[in-house]
């Protein structure tokens, strides 16, 4: 396979099969057509990491052509040890979403599907993205399916979370493209991503473009405070789109702290890191104090997304190598183990139509396979060492505690809220006398849902027992950031 355009093929293989689905008549036709498509992107994304030079930091699988050339614009791709492992996290729940919708999803199948699709085709081409401007068009169209996925098939209240979903992340991407503008006027008039990694910036023009980048990026992630459209979204979404929210979107800002923030605006990192280990400390013990106070399952694993993304903005911030691992580790294994528990959330929900966790208890024995899968996803989430959440976590406060006693103690105290109520939830709903709301009786796990929960089980056992795989594509890439973070002899 050597000489294709790898990343265009994954990000035009969905999008085809998105442009097909509409003229499909069956449902049924259309569910198969968009696995079969999505499944097939999977295969190409586990070819490409094989294929993936772990020794080099360089962008690879490169695509370069000229796009709009008196503006400086083109066509070009390429992933690093950091963004090939999110182009699989993506691929990978790609499929997973069409088969927890099977059955959930009934009306306006194909149109839906058609969302799932699009919506692959956008997330991949962001991380493949090496122009700016490209990158910015696919991250602010990334937006249309997936208020399309919360506004048509979501809750009672979809309508308002969809809308403010979109009003949150638009204000927060006018605001990037304006920091975006600021660089290709100050830089020789390009969007070249490397080229403007590799430029300096008076230490002003960092600041402002910093603060830019920092409102798009931060609501994305989300950071409190801008952090009140997750929960309403979550809540509201299909169990598809909250799998992608989780897993995926959420590390779009992440991921632009990692890609624009730091290595292009190094000395405004430096400059501001005081106030974003501060807000990302803030955000651990808030967020996790959310949840543990919530009697609603989807909206206590979406504020502990808000604890937990404080845990990658912290390791981001303390530009310790320590640190920097465990944020960019915590960013897959979360979508990993997040993606997952909604998924188990959906799939009870699809049975039981509640979501009280109070309405629950004994279901380890009453759907023994749901049970055990739904333990082992809480007890990765809470950091169980054996389990992925483990090392990411663990090496994001031996990072934090390198730069600040406060910001480390404030790790340890959101990690042990975040065992209280994942303890919690696994004591009341998988334990005790067997509960079901309105008597319902419970199926277990049919084969498409276990097709849908074991490959994430295989990921969460995996990088908990052997993560050497994973960092040893990783860390080239970090430690070519770690060298571009380093402050520049600017004058202000």
């Amino acid at each position: 396979m050597t000489g294709l355009p790898v990343l265009s093929l994954l990000i035009l293989l969905p999008a085809v099969g998105a442009v097909l689905l509409p003229f499909l008549r069956a449902a049924q036709t259309a569910r198969w057509c968009a696995f079969v498509f999505l499944f097939a992107d999977f295969l190409l994304a586990v070819w490409a990491l094989v294929a993936f030079d772990a020794s080099s930091a360089a962008m690879q699988f490169g695509e370069h052509y000229s796009w709009v050339p008196s503006l400086g614009i083109s066509y070009r791709l390429g992933v690093d040890g950091i963004s090939v492992w999110f182009v699989l996290l993506t691929t990978l729940l790609g499929w997973i979403c069409v088969l927890a919708s099977w059955t959930s999803i009934t009306t306006r199948v194909q149109e839906f599907m058609t969302c799932l699709l699009a919506m692959q085709s956008l997330m991949v081409g962001v991380f493949c993205a090496l122009d700016m401007i490209l990158f910015y068009i696919l991250w602010e169209a990334m937006l249309v399916p997936m208020y399309l996925i919360i506004g048509i098939w979501g809750g009672d209240n979809r309508v308002y979370a969809a809308f403010k979903f979109f009003l949150y992340t638009l204000a927060g991407s006018l605001l990037f493209l304006i920091g975006i503008l600021l660089l290709y006027f100050n830089a020789g008039q390009s969007f070249d991503m490397l080229a403007l990694m590799d430029a300096d910036y008076p230490l002003q023009l960092q600041i402002w473009v910093f603060l830019a980048f920092l409102v798009a990026f931060a609501v994305k992630v989300p950071m409190v405070p801008l952090h009140t459209w997750l929960p309403d979204a979550h809540v509201q979404a299909p169990t598809a789109g909250s799998i992608i929210l989780a897993g995926v979107l959420l590390k779009m800002g992440a991921y632009g702290f990692l890609r624009f923030s730091l290595p292009m605006l190094p000395d405004a990192s430096h400059y501001f890191a005081p106030m974003m280990i501060a807000l990302s400390s803030v955000a651990i013990v808030y967020g996790g104090l959310l949840a543990l106070v919530q009697s609603d399952i989807k909206k206590l694993i979406a504020y502990s997304s808000v604890s937990h993304m404080g845990f990658i903005t912290l390791g981001l911030f303390t530009f310790d190598a320590m640190g920097l691992s465990g944020a960019v580790i915590q960013m897959f294994n979360h979508g990993i183990t997040t993606g997952a528990l909604f998924l188990c959330v959906g799939l009870i929900y699809q049975r039981s139509h509640s979501r009280e966790i109070t309405a629950y208890g004994g279901l380890i024995k009453m759907v023994p396979l749901f049970g055990i899968l739904f333990a082992a996803f809480l007890l990765a989430s809470m950091a169980l060492p054996g389990l992925n959440g483990f090392i990411g976590e663990l090496l994001v406060l031996a990072g934090a505690f390198g730069v600040s006693g406060w910001a480390g103690a404030a790790g340890v105290l959101g990690a042990l809220i975040g065992a209280a109520y994942l303890l919690g939830v696994y004591r009341q709903m998988l334990l005790g006398p067997a509960t079901v709301p309105g008597g319902a009786v419970l199926g277990d796990l049919n084969p498409r849902e276990l097709a849908c929960a074991l490959p994430l089980l295989l990921f969460v056992i995996w990088f908990g027992l052997y993560p050497k795989p994973f960092l040893t594509i990783l860390q080239p890439s970090l430690d070519q950031l770690m060298i571009q973070l380093t402050p520049s002899a600017v004058s202000p």
